[in-house]
């Protein structure tokens, strides 16, 4: 235990029987999850609720931002049959919402892209009714690289911003403020039927008006939902933690954007982007069956 943590912040340990079932899953079908790779504070919790978030193209990133725990260096060829093993591992997991994210793959002419859109017509295949998250890299902004994976149709197409504009540059190496507001505002001009999805993390040394801002920046460019939660130093490798936000602050959050008129807003310590995503995707069933006249 963390004795300089918080009392807030002090998780406790879920039953491991059911977080070793899933770990054995995984490394049976070769695949990696975010929960592991990026040291995941929520990883017993959702592990032992079997639900995970698919973590495709490997485990190795070419970038290496200040926040993140995932390894960085020159990444494996691409997998053609990943794609079919995550569905096929969802299917067994009798998942309902599924979520896939990547590693970065600035070395590949589509940045991955082509792998998002299989995986995402594999789980279609696969588990009929599924709801699919994707959570991407930016793709450098290449929108052609953006428009496969929108014409693929995920339900949620998730690219987080991270932190206030002041901040991007020390925080997320490679990526720019407005290019993940000019993502975001694409994949939603692009398929209005899409949900998009960002979030940020607290406690870099934003401010409250900064925090605020972004938000409006992310209503602005037609974000429907958004995650807060409070960033937590991986290793001492990684950027310091300049604040740990009470939770009532976080709650504060929640409400400002409700305010603004995100349809959701997850905002708590432990929040991550695909934590407890399947509450959005309730929200997104309730909408579906009302457009139809079903209560």
């Amino acid at each position: 235990m963390n004795r300089t943590l918080p009392p807030w912040l002090i998780k406790k340990i879920p039953n491991p029987q059911t977080v070793r079932e899933v770990e054995q899953m995984m490394r049976d079908q070769k695949l990696h999850t975010v929960c592991e790779s990026a040291r995941c504070p929520n990883l017993g919790e959702c592990w032992s609720k079997k639900t995970a978030t698919f973590m495709i193209l490997g485990d190795i990133c070419t970038r290496s931002c200040g926040f993140c725990a995932i390894k960085v260096g020159r990444p494996s060829a691409v997998d053609p049959d990943e794609p079919k093993r995550v569905a096929e591992t969802a299917k067994a997991m009798r998942l309902r919402h599924v979520v896939v994210t990547s590693v970065a793959r600035d070395e590949l002419e589509d940045e991955g892209a082509g792998q998002f859109a299989a995986t995402i017509h594999a789980l279609r295949e696969a588990i009929p009714n599924v709801i699919i998250e994707v959570l991407t890299p930016d793709f450098k902004g290449k929108r052609w690289c953006i428009k496969i994976v929108a014409d693929a149709k995920p339900d949620i197409y998730n690219h987080n911003i991270e932190t206030v504009e002041r901040l991007t540059p020390q925080v997320r190496v490679g990526a720019r403020y407005h290019r993940t507001l000019e993502l975001l505002q694409y994949v939603k001009h692009a398929d209005p039927s899409i949900y998009t999805k960002s979030g940020l993390m607290l406690g870099l040394g934003e401010t409250q008006e900064e925090v605020i801002q972004t938000l409006r920046d992310l209503r602005n460019a037609g974000v429907d939902a958004v995650t807060i939660g409070q960033y937590l130093r991986p290793t001492m490798r990684h950027l310091a933690v300049q604040e740990y936000i009470r939770p009532e602050v976080f709650a504060e959050y929640e409400r400002i954007g409700m305010e603004m008129g995100f349809l959701f807003v997850a905002s708590g310590p432990f929040i991550r982007s695909s934590y407890n995503a399947v509450e959005f995707s309730k929200r997104i069933l309730s909408e579906r069956l009302a457009s139809v006249g079903v209560s």
